[in-house]
């Protein structure tokens, strides 16, 4: 059980930075920076957002619009944490048999 905890664990982790990476392309992009008529900032922009957009699509539905700003990934980044706590908290509890670990 710890072992299947721990691959959920990390697989939250992967999410999370292919969201940062997604956030800090995004700005680049936006600034000019980078330019999207490059083939390999466009493959990568596009698997990017092919990974990101089933997260992001249910969220955009609820939210509100708000223009340019898109505050769906900000949304799942703090989704991610309260889920990377909860994986955290039940790996200890299967590590420590429920006792109360005193730090």
């Amino acid at each position: 059980m710890i072992l299947l905890l721990q691959i959920v664990q990390i697989l939250l982790d992967v999410v999370w930075w292919i969201i940062i990476v997604q956030a800090i392309l995004s700005w680049l992009i936006a600034f000019n920076v980078i330019n999207t008529s490059n083939d390999f900032v466009r493959s990568v922009w596009t698997a990017l957002q092919r990974m990101t957009e089933p997260l992001y699509r249910p969220i955009r539905r609820i939210l509100p619009d708000f223009g340019a700003l898109d505050l769906s990934p900000m949304v799942v980044l703090i989704a991610i944490i309260i889920l990377d706590k909860i994986v955290q908290a039940a790996i200890v509890q299967q590590m420590y048999g429920g006792a109360v670990v005193a730090g």
